[in-house]
């Protein structure tokens, strides 16, 4: 790696983890229920390479990104490159697709053999002998999926219960497979139910100045040793300052992003709050996606923020936000114009 970054523990899995990690759901290509439009591989790639020689530490990614691709395109991006230079690889588990079908939703399927199963196509895709954290992508419990504002629209068609698939977990982790299990979008009950079974190493709630719903996991984690990586921070590209309404009636409808209420009804809100941080960014000569990282980052308990990328470009433009020392007035500032925007739902300050 040719920068560095600021790190922090990931509670208490022994790993360093860097302020951001590249997310790569962006990047998984067309063709699939959840795709951001189409996407060019080799840009992908150059995305990634661009992270790792930039500082960031990690890569985080899911095996039902672009339907196996998004794995695909990162270990294609990490081969090759000596251990000493290599990123942790952060992937999940848990939304399984119909190959017969690959435009219908995900299934979420957390049995220990399915789960096994995953693992090892992971493995294979990505070119790696471990995955260093391995989290449940959603939980299986038969219910809806729309967490904190959130959700792929899977169906769970035979639910395995909490206690069964993070033993399973558990199990990989004791056997070496994975260095370190965690939840996404799971809800404070859900991983209390899991932290009597095994410590849950990490947790994965998506989190915004927009979407501020998993303030409540957030705490819990804060308070249990327990490490927290936020995804969206930039509400898919609505707090990057450069996302417009004329922009959002454009999206092509293979961009899930098209028909999704925060593009939609709530778009004129949300856009009305990234507006709100460009003043503040003056201030601290940055745009508005730094502010809007910035602002995750401060939030306490959070460990790491992951952050997107289709182009090296775009990681230039927020690879900078972890420099943003936000101050009690700026933070006073973002909470009033949450406030007054009317965008997303919880807390407007910590």
């Amino acid at each position: 790696m040719t920068d560095s970054l600021p790190t922090r523990p990931l509670g208490t899995t022994g790993m360093d983890i860097t302020r951001l990690g590249f997310g790569s759901w962006a990047v998984s290509g067309s063709g699939w229920s959840f795709g951001w439009g189409a996407t060019d591989d080799e840009e992908s790639v150059a995305a990634i390479r661009r992270a790792i020689t930039s500082g960031v530490n990690w890569i985080d990614t899911a095996a039902v990104y672009g339907l196996g691709h998004s794995e695909e395109l990162v270990g294609k991006a990490i081969a090759g490159l000596p251990q000493a230079d290599r990123p942790y690889i952060f992937t999940k588990v848990g939304l399984v697709w119909d190959p017969e079908n690959p435009a219908a939703a995900p299934s979420r399927i957390m049995k220990p053999a399915s789960v096994r199963r995953e693992l090892e196509d992971s493995l294979r895709r990505l070119g790696v002998d471990h995955i260093d954290l391995y989290q449940v992508h959603y939980p299986d419990t038969g219910e809806s999926l729309e967490y904190a504002g959130s959700g792929f629209g899977a169906v769970s068609p035979n639910a395995t219960p909490l206690e069964e698939y993070w033993q399973v977990m558990a199990d990989l982790k004791a056997e070496g497979k994975v260095r370190a299990i965690g939840l996404s979008n799971h809800t404070v009950d859900l991983i209390e139910q899991a932290e009597k079974i095994a410590h849950v190493d990490s947790i994965q709630p998506p989190f915004s100045a927009i979407n501020r719903s998993a303030a409540d996991e957030i705490a819990w984690a804060h308070a249990n040793n327990t490490g927290v990586i936020t995804y969206s921070p930039l509400q898919s590209g609505l707090l990057s300052g450069a996302f417009t309404a004329e922009r959002a009636a454009r999206l092509p409808a293979d961009d899930w992003r098209s028909a999704h209420t925060d593009f939609t009804t709530g778009l004129s809100a949300n856009l009305a709050l990234a507006e709100a941080l460009r003043p503040v960014g003056a201030r601290h000569g940055v745009g508005v996606a730094d502010i809007a990282i910035a602002f995750v980052l401060h939030w306490p308990g959070v460990t790491g923020a992951i952050v997107g990328a289709r182009n090296a470009e775009q990681v230039d433009g927020w690879i900078g936000a972890t420099d943003v020392d936000l101050t009690a007035a700026d933070l006073d500032e973002i909470s009033g114009a949450i406030t007054t925007s009317g965008a997303g739902t919880g807390p407007s300050h910590s």
